[in-house]
């Protein structure tokens, strides 16, 4: 296994444990605001905590870009490990069993290890660049649909972002019309993760963070899926509109969107 990959996995273990300890007792977890519709739980932080202690205590020069305490800056700047503690808070903090860890690492800003763990199913997503994507120690491969009429399309609604809520729902209508289904599970990192052990046969989100997306793109792609922004570039890591999928029913939503989309949607 890839040194750093292994690393990963014992620091997304570690905070899965946390978690699901907490999980069996969710009325002490303290729940506070960051924003509209954004929240943190103790969990976040401790899960954070955790990930940055085993990455530490391997790498302790590298940078650490975390959801919950921002940029931790190491002296080696060429190695940046970006983390979600735990992707699917808002499903946490209501008991629903669908969340996850979600770490990635870059290497002068290409994404080498990514790892997205579901510690509920003990499902553990993992890819190395050019090595292939793994769910525990099976090969992974997208799905080969070549039109969207007998797709399961993953989505989520951008309750962070409600400005463009006119715009969402004109896709997910276009798309809905195409398809045979569409779900809204509340974790992109699994959303990604499940394109690209062929459980969805495609994703699109708009407004995602770096640490929401940064593991699962990896994943997705080693699997032979196509990532993109919703106009076919690959902008998603900045903009965070994001368009995942085996290569047709990428190129089958992203020729959906593209007139569909407003000004902001657009960079």
């Amino acid at each position: 296994m890839h040194p750093m990959l292994t690393i990963a996995v014992r620091a997304a273990r570690a905070a899965g444990q946390t978690i699901m300890r907490a999980y069996t007792e969710l009325d002490r977890i303290e729940v506070s605001s960051k924003g509209i519709n954004d929240f943190v739980t103790s969990v976040d932080k401790e899960a954070e905590a955790t990930i940055t202690y085993q990455i530490r205590k391997s790498y302790p020069d590298h940078t650490i870009v975390g959801e919950e305490k921002g940029e931790n800056r190491g002296e080696n700047k060429d190695y940046v490990w970006i983390v979600d503690p735990l992707d699917g808070t808002n499903n946490f903090v209501r008991g629903i069993p669908h969340f996850a860890v979600s770490i990635a690492l870059q290497y002068k800003g290409k994404t080498e290890v990514a790892v997205v763990y579901d510690p509920v199913r003990e499902e553990l997503f993992t890819a190395v660049r050019g090595k292939g994507a793994k769910l525990n120690d099976f090969r992974l491969r997208v799905t080969n649909v070549n039109e969207l009429a007998p797709t399961m399309i993953g989505t989520g609604f951008p309750f962070k972002a409600r400005q463009h809520t006119e715009t969402y729902m004109a896709i997910f209508g276009e798309v809905f019309g195409q398809c045979a289904d569409l779900r809204r599970a509340g974790s992109a990192a699994l959303d990604l993760a499940y394109v690209a052990a062929g459980r969805l046969d495609g994703f699109f989100e708009i407004g995602l963070k770096p640490w929401d997306i940064a593991a699962g793109d990896l994943i997705c792609r080693e699997a032979g899926g196509t990532v993109t922004d919703f106009t076919g570039n690959h902008n998603y890591l900045v903009s965070g509109n994001i368009v995942a999928g085996s290569p047709k029913v990428t190129t089958e939503l992203v020729k959906i969107m593209r007139p569909l989309l407003n000004e902001g949607l657009k960079r």
